[in-house]
């Protein structure tokens, strides 16, 4: 009896998330914000020179985050590509999954600042001192500071644990590079902070996308993004 001839098999072939010349966009896009960062720094106040205020620092970064988005946004309007929703991780269907993200947020914020602590005292970064003059002074400034956290664990957590470790996982199908490259990029996009604060963002990095990876979604780690970006000031921010 003839055998029938065997099916083919389907494709193994990768499906990129974006076209790469769009990944390529979005890496000197963040190159660019970097060196933004870094020039930022040239304002520092000397001591005994007056302290201008950080509301346009802040209004900067800001847009930069936004602009970050907006680029991510318009990939995802190619056809074939992911689109943002998919990024994220869909969407909430009901007040269980709501308070679920945010219970998991909570629980993950303490590891989170728990690690943090453990890998600063390791690593002792010390150039981090020099940037305090951008902590927030007076009600306006700590107002705009907390619209800014928000703003960086939405949109930075979009960029590296949504669409960077997911290009990557397509590109390499491993889990494992795609958590780690995603985290040295963020760590990377930091350098204006020294190497020694490079190394500490480096690993949370790597938390954010095994904590992203792990819960299918980015809504639990931009909360805890943002919460951690919240608290990070220095004592009587009012003074």
């Amino acid at each position: 009896m003839a055998t029938s001839p065997a099916q083919p098999t389907k494709s193994s072939k990768t499906v990129l998330i974006a076209p790469l010349g769009h990944t390529l966009g979005l890496l000197a896009l963040l190159l660019a914000i970097s060196l933004g960062l870094l020039r930022m720094q040239s304002y520092i106040p000397a001591p005994g020179e007056q302290h201008q205020g950080n509301v346009l620092h802040y209004l900067a970064v800001i847009a930069c985050e936004w602009v970050l988005v907006l680029y991510i946004w318009l990939g995802s309007l190619i056809p074939g590509a992911t689109r943002l929703r998919g990024l994220i991780g869909g969407r909430w269907s009901n007040l269980k999954e709501v308070l679920r993200d945010i219970g998991l947020a909570a629980l993950f914020w303490v590891a989170f600042t728990v690690v943090a602590l453990l890998t600063s005292l390791l690593v002792r970064p010390s150039h981090v001192g020099s940037l305090g003059f951008l902590n927030p002074r007076g009600v306006a400034e700590l107002t705009l500071w907390v619209f800014m956290s928000i703003t960086a664990g939405f949109c930075e957590e979009l960029a590296f644990r949504g669409y960077l470790q997911k290009q990557c996982l397509a590109l390499t199908g491993s889990v494992v590079i795609a958590v780690l490259a995603q985290a040295l990029l963020f760590g990377a996009t930091h350098w204006y902070q020294g190497f020694k604060m490079v190394i500490v963002i480096s690993v949370l990095g790597i938390l954010m996308g095994i904590f992203a990876h792990w819960r299918k979604s980015l809504r639990p780690g931009m909360m805890t993004h943002a919460l951690a970006d919240i608290a990070n000031i220095i004592p009587n921010p009012f003074g």
